[in-house]
């Protein structure tokens, strides 16, 4: 490995001399797949290797899967929520090195690969309480002596495709809840963020051992588009939970869907802020840059677009620009640096494509972006952050580009605001920049924002682990993380008991015997 960082979490997490294709717990399988190689974005430096998997490989997964759902369904909640809270503990101890692997091989930076870790751990602490309350409930029934009420049993094997900007996060959101609720669970991981999945993997083995946890409750596989086949078109997983495009979410939703099994897609966002001219201008500027520049635009809840009233639109431009000077751009794992790089050059070139295509379209680039060059930006996926002003019906700006381009938008009153916050495909994130409660009620209401989330007076980016996490339209659909999103990883049923001395049946019906 040819670098010039000090990579020494690399072996704290066990990624030296990796080689293995799949694991299901304790056991590895040398995977009999094509070689995926994980290249550093901070660096250029090739960081491992992992061996993707074949059919054969994945066979033996899933039979591994299937037979440890056996055992572990009939764990008490509770006990299963106990393994559970000593794998938080694990990951608060390795809270910095899994948080520096998370920057170093997707670029985002340390501070934000550190709150990764810290999404984790957050939701082992809700998947412990939540152990305790898998909650159904008692109905009357319309028959005497008859009591009905409905419980949730789990569903079997869940299959989670994770996308690389939130290489372990997501993966966990998924799975802590799908193991309380007494599912196994198998990952693939994005193959541009292979060895997050390894490290993940590692650091639970140790947990799941001294519990005595069935091997295969926690299956990782290496691979491409086809080991995400498998799964979708496998009627042995009744449940895919996938993070990514909305291109690939159609597939997989499709895929699913054939076999009438169950899909929880969390896909595309194109996520707006509105600016009411009472806002609070130096909220406004915060929220907007790091929900445009956080991750390097790589966040599904990005800010993409920033819908301001023409009252202000100038000087929120001005502001807005004047911030941007102030971002400095270099080596994610330096906490001095506000932005790393975007995770390719197939990204890059995604990115530059898309400001030619606003320039294409007559939209006037403010602050341009470029591709960085020079030491420290060696690897070619360095960019600056860039601001355009731009129409909402046009095609780059309807599309979802993974990369930190800020489209301003302007407006002259609420319902027109609010009409271009929804006039897009995607509906997952939304906010509204005022300090009119009239605004923020009628932004909140059913005549207000379409999306999942819609928040006040902070940034689109970013969620709480207590709510239920998703949007609507070509986002999916899905829900996961907190609320009730634990009931997508369940099959609800029904139950009505007869304690009486007779079996009343419906209209009335009598048999003489």
């Amino acid at each position: 490995m040819a670098t010039a960082l000090n990579t020494d979490f690399l072996k704290t997490l066990g990624l030296e001399g990796i080689n293995a294709g799949a694991s299901t717990g304790s056991n590895s399988i040398q995977g009999g797949g094509a070689i995926i190689e994980s290249w550093s974005p901070v660096d250029g430096a090739l960081i491992g290797k992992v061996n993707g998997i074949t059919r054969d490989d994945y066979e033996a997964v899933i039979a591994k899967s299937q037979e440890a759902f056996k055992e572990w369904r009939t764990w008490p909640a509770p006990k299963r929520g106990e393994v559970i809270r000593q794998i938080g503990e694990e990951l608060r101890k390795y809270k910095e090195p899994l948080g520096k692997l998370v920057s170093y091989e997707m670029g985002k930076s340390l501070q934000e690969g550190y709150g990764e870790v810290q999404e984790m751990i957050d939701i082992c602490d809700f998947a412990v309480g939540l152990s305790r309350q898998l909650y159904g409930l008692t109905m009357h029934s319309e028959r005497p002596n008859h009591r009905m009420y409905e419980q949730w049993h789990p569903l079997g094997v869940v299959g989670i495709i994770s996308a690389f900007n939130f290489p372990v996060a997501v993966w966990s959101w998924n799975s802590m809840l799908a193991w309380v609720c007494g599912n196994t669970c198998i990952w693939k991981p994005s193959e541009k963020t292979p060895l997050c999945g390894v490290a993940c993997q590692n650091i639970i083995n140790e947990v799941f051992k001294r519990n005595d946890v069935p091997e295969g409750v926690s299956c990782v596989v290496q691979g491409d588009w086809q080991v995400g086949e498998f799964m979708s078109t496998d009627k042995r997983v009744p449940l895919m939970s996938a993070t990514g495009s909305t291109r690939m979410g159609k597939i997989v939703g499709a895929k699913v869907a054939e076999r009438l099994g169950k899909s929880l897609l969390e896909l595309g966002g194109n996520n707006a802020i509105i600016v009411t001219p009472d806002a609070d201008l130096k909220m406004t500027i915060i929220g907007a840059l790091f929900g445009a520049v956080g991750t390097c635009g790589q966040r599904c809840t990005s800010t993409r677009r920033l819908i301001v009233h023409e009252d202000i639109y100038d000087q929120v431009k001005e502001n807005l620009a004047s911030a941007y000077k102030q971002l400095v751009i270099g080596n994610p794992l330096d906490e001095s640096n506000h932005v790393g790089p975007l995770i390719d050059k197939d990204a890059v070139k995604t990115y530059l494509g898309a400001i030619q295509a606003c320039k294409d379209e007559g939209g006037n680039v403010l602050v341009e972006g470029k591709v960085l060059e020079g030491p420290g930006y060696e690897s070619g996926c360095y960019v600056s952050p860039t601001i355009a002003e731009a129409k909402n019906s046009m095609a780059i700006v309807q599309h979802e580009t993974f990369a930190p381009i800020l489209y301003l938008l302007k407006y002259s009153d609420l319902d027109e605001a609010i009409a271009m916050q929804n006039d897009v495909p995607q509906g997952l994130s939304s906010a509204v920049m005022t300090n009119s409660l009239k605004t923020m009620e009628k932004f909140l209401s059913c005549a207000g924002s379409d999306c999942g989330i819609a928040n006040v007076n902070i940034g689109t980016s970013g969620a709480e682990i207590g709510g239920a996490f998703g949007g609507e339209k070509e986002t999916g659909g899905g829900r996961e993380s907190g609320s009730d999103s634990w009931k997508a990883y369940m099959r609800r049923q029904t139950n009505t008991i007869n304690y009486g001395d007779s079996l009343p049946l419906a209209q009335g019906i009598k048999f003489n015997l």
